[in-house]
């Protein structure tokens, strides 16, 4: 991301992913909301493929947008009627969105500061990872490694999937 155009063109990104996040979490109506997720979600690709990362663009696309969406579409529509607008919040639930928004936003500024500080502090020089590293670390049980938070995730994933069907057929 050296050049002026691909600065302007992330900020241009930037600003979708903000407009759809906004529009994803603040439309009444389901189906927008999970296409406007949609949207983010490839704009996140689109950074990820910016910044020559390739592989986890097209993850980001094949597993989130492909996936995920498609998951929650299916769940919508099989609980929900589509065309249905959800009901408006009461102030009481409004004020506890914008304290816990108030709240998210605090720590989030405050893992960036502490991020920024260490990564302007000098560091020792960092040694090559190769893909063999990578592999154990994503596959890996041990500690430190995500095999077993992925495989939990799945199971929840598929948990909400049957319920998702039970509460269907009981309608």
């Amino acid at each position: 991301m050296d050049s002026i155009g691909s600065i302007i063109l992330y900020f241009i990104v930037a600003l979708a992913m903000i407009v759809f996040s906004v529009m994803a979490v603040t439309t009444r109506k389901i189906l927008r909301a999970a296409t406007y997720l949609l949207f983010t979600l490839f704009a996140a690709a689109v950074v990820y493929f910016m910044l020559d990362y390739e592989f986890l663009g097209a993850v980001q696309i094949a597993v989130y947008a492909g996936g995920i969406v498609v998951l929650f579409v299916f769940a919508i529509l099989l609980t929900t009627k589509p065309g249905d607008n959800t009901e408006r919040l009461t102030s009481k639930s409004r004020v506890l969105g914008f304290i816990a928004a108030a709240a998210t936003l605090l720590i989030a500024g405050y893992a960036l500061i502490c991020r920024v500080s260490v990564a302007l502090a000098p560091k020792p020089e960092m040694e090559a990872l190769d893909m063999q590293t990578v592999g154990e670390t994503l596959m890996g049980t041990a500690h430190g490694q995500y095999l077993l938070p992925f495989e939990a995730i799945s199971v929840l994933l598929l948990a909400c999937i049957i319920g998702g069907v039970v509460i269907a057929r009981k309608r």
